[in-house]
């Protein structure tokens, strides 16, 4: 009979651990649990070390979609949209998932259209740039430059009031009396000093 009392004791011991187990597991009732990420990161700030309050922040960031609004409800931002929702509770209902879903799709299809019309538009610049360079007009060759040649002894103006009036020497002296013709209507006198009396 020692030899069953011997064998009893660790089977004792499992079935003991069985029984306090899944009371040890369901223990946390008394503890209240956070009810949003806000109430969660409260209490991580409260964790002793700074790896603590760090490994605490995760485990809420993983916990709570939903940030708790100012004027009361939720709202969760979806970083792939660079968008907020609103939201009933901390995490989104299957509904509230499913537009998320939903707005996402939508998203995706508005880039695809965007990132085409961007690509349209620059074949289109592209295309335009070099019609416009196919279609210029050739390049015109500049002129050589002459080599010097002496200046042209000065023309003496014939005395007899005839020359050709083409040529510098033979206009010059009407184009001067006009100027000065010109200037005599413009300049007048300057005013005379009024005496004040």
């Amino acid at each position: 009979m020692s030899g069953w009392r011997g064998a009893g004791l660790p089977v004792a011991l499992i079935a003991a651990l069985m029984v306090l187990g899944p009371m040890r597991a369901s223990a946390q009732w008394w503890s209240r649990a956070p009810a949003d990420f806000e109430d969660c990161a409260e209490a991580a700030e409260k964790s002793p070390s700074k790896e603590a309050k760090t490994a605490a922040l995760a485990e809420c960031n993983a916990k709570f979609a939903g940030r708790r609004k100012p004027g009361g409800g939720y709202t969760y931002y979806d970083f792939m949209q660079d968008r907020s929702f609103d939201i009933a509770g901390p995490n989104p209902t299957a509904e509230e998932q499913k537009l998320i879903d939903e707005q996402y799709t939508i998203y995706l299809e508005n880039q695809r259209r965007s990132t085409i019309a961007a690509a349209f538009a620059a074949k289109q610049q592209q295309q335009l740039q070099s019609t416009l360079k196919n279609d210029a007009p050739p390049k015109v060759p500049l002129p050589q430059v002459r080599p010097k040649q002496q200046a042209p002894a000065a023309e003496v103006r014939p005395r007899n009031g005839e020359c050709a009036k083409t040529t510098f020497s033979c206009e010059w002296p009407r184009l001067s009396e006009g100027l000065n013709d010109l200037k005599k209507l413009f300049i007048t006198s300057p005013p005379s000093k009024q005496k004040k009396s």
